[in-house]
């Protein structure tokens, strides 16, 4: 069997990157390759159509190996991440038995938010009671302020409970950084560090207990690309070790308190890139602090992923779980350290069990019947991905040293340089979501008309952070989703009682008719309207008089653009001093002609979706 399959792939001759251009030349038919085929992503860089083993010429980090230095194929040799949930804590009694409860249902990995009055030793050992500490990473996040009260209460628990401190795994995020990026307040750089000193020295007994949090999902959260989360949270880990070394404090010891919070995209590859770029940057960053002969343990980077919020829709909410999914594997190939899905409801409303327990289930499904745990960096060796983690990690570093050169991350939030290029990509990708040349579906593309939301969005609180809820005087980020201009413009529509109506009028070239109602349709769906789709009229007056039996607010001339020139008139007469919106579906060459007749609403590929939409409101009287 062997030598014949060896026999039968020797009947295929090698083939040149030169046949293969030759090859697509040809079929290109004189079409521009570089306009057609090679990719030009936001993250900065360009992608080719197809790689070869020549392209890995150059990468020096293809032999390395999973566990070993720069640790761009991982800091461990398997690839068992831990599964977590975050439980918010109101009662600690409800939590702990929350928190018993799906500890038997998958769970590994606790994360306990707690506000500042929860924080004491008496609801500490009722949130932790009957867990085993040694078995699973507990995590805790609060306000930055209470990082160093929580690390010395579990210090004292452990201790108190005769557990072995070398076993707790786990993290609590002190982040004195969040608070300027969402709320704007700027910090005392003698208070970050005296804060940071006291939450180091509070967890010395907790060897690998991480104390430091760098969060960069929230550049994730607030639409930033990967180039610049990476780039951006790779300053954030930095100014930690800057800090520490002013503050007198062994650079060595501080990177290993350090935990990475990143978002997942649903730039599937990419996003693989993201991860293995991370670790290699990190790895040289922390290298550079280290003294000659020092173990490079200290530059392995702890990774904790949670999917994206960005993408996240409050209609059609069960697409959110498409999209989590393949964020869950991009993590879990890339070889994440913990992984948190977001529950698919999250855009909404609380999550709830069934949604709480399917997200748990998506990383399960992962491991138990897809088996990605047992094999470390899957995508190692893959021509694409090797070759798009080294691009990436290349523009991600330009912007850590654009950060560097302002003084670092913290100098750069106060100047407000972090916020302005994260919130330039933000309105970018908010643009991209109106126009349709970044697909949300069910949003902005193929939305499920009929469904009616507002009866489950219920109230939902946006405060990061216990403190406080003002604003201060710092540049903050936005964190707007992608759909939430299309579902504040749905939810305004129910709210108002009255859902207008889109006839299609029909007539005309039978193909053209047919794909130009297919696409209205869509169109005046994303908006929640009541479509009345039709085979076809004879006359423009027989289709106006079924648009106003229909109780039609607008009604959709869909022909060939040739043919508009005969029936958008004929259309308009027809209506008269009706009350109806006529609009037209496409472009036609005639669209000038026809404005000059009062004919003046157009749809078609080139529109801004929304902004169209919101204007067809606005007439209709609904704001």
């Amino acid at each position: 069997m062997a030598d014949s399959k060896e026999k039968l792939f020797s009947e295929f001759p090698p083939v040149t990157t030169q046949q293969w251009m030759d090859r697509i030349t040809a079929d290109l038919k004189g079409a521009d390759f570089e306009k057609k085929l090679v990719w030009k992503t936001n993250e900065g860089f360009q992608v080719q159509p197809f790689y070869r083993a020549e392209d890995l010429e150059g990468i020096q980090l293809t032999d390395s190996l999973p566990g070993e230095f720069p640790f761009v194929r991982g800091t461990k040799t398997d690839n068992n991440w831990l599964v977590s949930q975050n439980i918010e804590v109101s009662d600690p009694k409800k939590a702990n038995e929350k928190a018993l409860e799906i500890l038997n249902k998958g769970i590994n990995s606790l994360c306990f938010i707690l506000h500042g009055d929860m924080i004491s030793a008496a609801n500490l050992d009722i949130l932790l009671k009957g867990i085993c500490l040694d078995c699973i990473e507990i995590n805790f996040r609060s306000c930055s302020s209470e990082a160093a009260k929580i690390a010395t209460l579990l210090a004292d628990y452990v201790k108190a409970n005769n557990l072995d401190a070398s076993k707790i795994i786990g993290s609590v995020n002190f982040d004195p950084f969040k608070r300027m990026l969402i709320k704007g307040f700027d910090v005392e750089v003698s208070k970050i560090s005296e804060d940071l000193k006291a939450a180091f020295e509070a967890a010395a007994s907790l060897p690998k207990f991480r104390v430091f949090g760098a969060n960069p999902y929230l550049f994730n959260n607030a639409g930033a690309y990967c180039a610049q989360e990476l780039g951006f949270g790779l300053a954030y880990g930095n100014e930690f070790l800057t800090l520490a070394s002013e503050a007198g404090l062994s650079v060595k010891e501080v990177a290993k308190k350090v935990k990475f919070n990143f978002g997942i995209g649903s730039n599937y590859f990419m996003e693989i890139a993201k991860f293995r770029a991370a670790r290699l940057l990190w790895a040289q960053i922390v290298n550079a602090y280290l003294a000659e002969g020092d173990c490079k343990g200290a530059a392995k980077m702890r990774i904790h992923a949670s999917t994206s919020e960005f993408n996240q829709s409050v209609y059609d909410a069960y697409v959110n779980l498409l999209r989590s999914q393949t964020e869950a594997m991009s993590a879990s190939i890339a070889g994440v350290d913990s992984l948190t899905v977001t529950p698919f409801d999250a855009a909404f409303q609380k999550s709830d069990d069934f949604s709480e327990r399917i997200a748990r289930n998506q990383q399960l499904l992962l491991k138990e019947e897809s088996h990605l745990d047992q094999i470390v960096d899957a995508s190692a060796g893959s021509y694409y991905i090797e070759n798009l983690t080294t691009a990436l990690a290349e523009e991600a570093w330009k912007i850590f040293l654009a950060v560097d050169e302002k003084g670092g991350f913290l100098a750069a939030l106060r100047e407000g340089f972090v916020q302005a290029e994260v919130n330039t990509s933000n309105k970018k990708r908010l643009n991209d979501v109106s126009s349709r040349r970044e697909i949300l579906l069910g949003t902005n593309q193929y939305p499920n008309f009929n469904e009616m939301a507002l009866d489950k969005v219920s109230a939902k609180s946006n405060a990061c952070c216990c403190c406080s809820t003002e604003k201060g005087s710092l540049a903050t980020l936005n964190c707007e989703r992608g759909s939430s201009a299309f579902d504040a413009m749905r939810l305004a529509t129910e709210k108002s009682g009255k859902r207008p109506k889109a006839f299609m009028l029909t007539i005309g070239s039978l193909s053209m008719r047919l794909a130009r109602a297919q696409f209205s349709g869509n169109f005046f769906g994303c908006a929640g309207y009541e479509l009345f789709d039709n085979l076809g009229f004879e006359t423009a007056v027989e289709g106006v008089k079924a648009a106003r039996a229909a109780g039609a607010d607008l009604i959709v001339l869909c022909s060939s653009d040739d043919e508009y020139a005969e029936f958008a008139p004929a259309t308009k007469a027809a209506i008269g001093t009706g009350k109806e919106i006529l609009v037209v579906a496409g472009a036609p060459a005639t669209m000038d002609e026809l404005k000059a007749q009062g004919i003046t609403n157009f749809i078609n590929v080139r529109s801004n979706v929304l902004q169209t939409l919101q204007d067809f409101n606005k007439q209709l009287g609904i704001l």
